[in-house]
């Protein structure tokens, strides 16, 4: 039976889950830690992926790429990518067609990645570890995104995963996710009708969505959110109030210092997660910036002080999806806690006043409750589960409006936000002038009148339109979501049967081209035959120092050798750790030869050494 995995792709972490043994598995990394950093780093040596890459933050910090989730499927040009870019210590460019592109310097050569690239990255790092655990090839996996991820985003996170190898068999929204787990884990406790509000605040993303789970349906009754609101801004609040510190303290501004920047958030992300069990905690760092150490003091109402502005807003955000549901707060039967930064006081106290003191759900795992509903729902693709998970049915929503451009620059909406999906809508336009040939029809997303304030996804023209008075022809629009929520839209002009249609390429600026896609491929397999080749030359370089310092040691306590015997060995092996020494960066096949080299200086004495 093929294996499909279900891999939450996160801003901050990752995690990667399976259908096996007749349960849900949560897959650990090399490190044996459940989730893995969504991170990856380039120095001249090598790439790190994951755990490895974290580390290089403080030490290598223009080159290591984290929260590359928050640039997926966006615009170089966007509001939201001008504010975020000059918070990292790595540069972020202008690529062509306004994609926002990170550079880095790898092997001495600078080198720009989109996100999606740094995304498939993880992905395929997520892919190995399934991989590694399972004993088996990994092709199929579910991947989950924001709720209120646009159609562009979802196409992008769908493009990396094509990039690392993976046959993407759905995406599923992050919360109906969550939702799945929870219906699962409790599901003797689900038998009747509940209202669960999944509240979703993860790393970089924040969703809330209304569900409804009666005998195995899962239906999305609303969903709202941001997908820039999460412990990322949390971290950045501190971290321009200690910047603001220091330059009080010592007159000096360390906010164009990356190596200083990158300690600093690595102190406050450790802040913010003890503050979180304690009311307050220190800031120690030694010399941050020109040889001046740092060190203050933050409190918890300090930090609750910096974020108030977002906290206030995950509740505002629960409001919207409980009006949009049309469903009041007293009718919420359950309040499950999904994503890391759920863990912060401040931010359950509130969501508990707002909901006249109910007691929250924690009976999920917040940092794998996503993978573990992922993981489910590819069981009951794959045709494996039990009759549970077979029998389960989900029904989503599309998070935000969908509609075409009409005269003087107006949204009309074809479908309404949280309309059930998949869905399929088809509407009748018309001409605007006498005679016109041909029409652009322009599709855009959200939820504002003006088409200038909402998400242009994509345009195409339909020409060759019989001349006719304006408003007699007859422009049959279509707008079908698949159940992965991504959108195609197609228009025919029904006198003449002329047709046209696309599946949504955000206007060719964010989504990735076939031609792009393949080169992507080829790059991914590039720098894993290149990973690959390191690995084998570190093992290569320890087997040889092993072996050298094995055999000294072996030599030290060994009193059956002759003395001329002795300092024959004793040369090959100073030699040998001289080279070593000399020659850090020496290839596979050297290596080999200079093990088999001094292997063949200790055979003939090896009997003796070992008696």
């Amino acid at each position: 039976m093929t294996v499909t995995v279900g891999i939450d792709l996160g801003t901050t972490y990752s995690c990667v889950a399976v259908w096996r043994h007749n349960r849900i598995e949560i897959i650990p990394n090399e490190q044996g830690n459940r989730t893995t950093p969504s991170c990856v780093a380039f120095t001249n040596a090598e790439r790190f992926i994951g755990d490895a890459a974290k580390n290089q933050i403080a030490m290598n910090p223009i080159n290591t790429v984290f929260d590359a989730k928050r640039f997926i499927g966006r615009r170089y040009s966007d509001d939201i990518v001008q504010a975020d870019k000059d918070l990292y210590p790595f540069k972020i460019m202008k690529g062509n067609g306004d994609k926002p592109m990170i550079s880095v310097t790898y092997k001495e050569e600078e080198k720009c990645f989109s996100a999606e690239e740094i995304s498939s990255m993880v992905l395929a790092k997520m892919k190995e570890i399934s991989e590694a655990y399972l004993g088996t090839s990994v092709k199929n996996a579910v991947i989950t995104v924001p709720a209120y991820f646009n159609d562009g985003q979802r196409q992008a996170t769908k493009d990396a995963g094509m990039v690392a190898g993976l046959n993407v068999v759905r995406m599923i929204n992050e919360p109906t996710a969550a939702a799945i787990a929870y219906g699962l884990v409790n599901k003797d406790d689900v038998s009747k009708k509940l209202n669960v509000l999944i509240f979703d605040l993860g790393g970089g993303t924040f969703d809330v969505s209304l569900v409804t789970i009666s005998q195995g349906v899962f239906e999305v009754k609303a969903t709202a959110g941001d997908s820039r609101l999460g412990g990322e801004d949390f971290d950045n609040a501190m971290v321009t109030h200690f910047v603001q510190e220091f330059m009080r303290k010592q007159k000096k501004d360390i906010s164009q210092n990356p190596r200083a920047l990158g300690r600093l958030r690595i102190a406050c992300e450790r802040a913010k997660r003890i503050l979180s069990s304690t009311s307050q905690t220190s800031i120690e760092i030694d010399c941050l910036h020109e040889g001046d150490d740092f060190s203050s003091i933050i409190t918890r109402a300090k930090f609750e002080e910096l974020n108030s502005g977002f906290f206030k807003k995950c509740i505002t955000t629960v409001e919207n999806c409980l009006s949009d549901a049309k469903m009041d707060k007293k009718s919420v039967n359950e309040v499950v806690l999904v994503g890391g930064s759920t863990r912060i006081p401040k931010v359950q106290q509130m969501l508990q006043d707002f909901f006249d003191g109910i007691e929250l759900c924690k009976s999920i795992n917040a940092d794998e409750a996503v993978a573990y509903g992922a993981a489910v729902l590819g069981a009951k693709l794959s045709g494996v589960g039990d009759e549970t998970v077979q029998d389960m049915q989900l029904l989503d929503v599309t998070p935000l409006s969908l509609g075409v451009q009409t005269s003087g620059e107006i949204m009309a909406v074809l479908i309404p936000r949280n309309t059930p999906i998949p869905t399929k809508v088809e509407k009748v336009f018309s001409t605007s002038t006498d005679n016109q040939t041909s029409v652009l029809v322009k599709a855009y997303q959200g939820e504002r009148t003006r088409c200038a304030d909402n998400c242009l996804l994509g345009q195409f023209e339909l020409s060759n339109i019989p001349l006719a008075p304006k408003l007699e022809p007859r422009i049959n629009v279509c707008f079908d979501i698949d159940a992965n929520g991504i959108l195609s839209v197609s228009a025919q002009e029904m006198a003449s049967g002329q047709r046209n249609k696309i599946a949504i390429i955000n206007d060719g600026s964010t989504s990735l081209s076939k031609e792009e896609i393949e080169k992507m491929v080829k790059d991914a397999e590039k720098f894993r035959v290149e990973d690959q080749e390191h690995a084998k030359k570190v093992d290569a370089y320890n087997a040889l120092e092993k072996y050298a310092y094995c055999m000294k040691n072996k030599i030290r306590g060994s009193f059956k050798l002759q003395y001329d015997d002795l300092k024959v060995l004793e040369t090959a092996i100073d030699e040998t750790i001289s080279w070593l020494d000399e020659n850090p960066e020496a290839e596979f096949n050297e290596l080999v030869k200079k093990k088999d080299s001094l292997e063949g200086v200790f055979n003939p004495f090896i009997a003796q050494l070992y008696e």
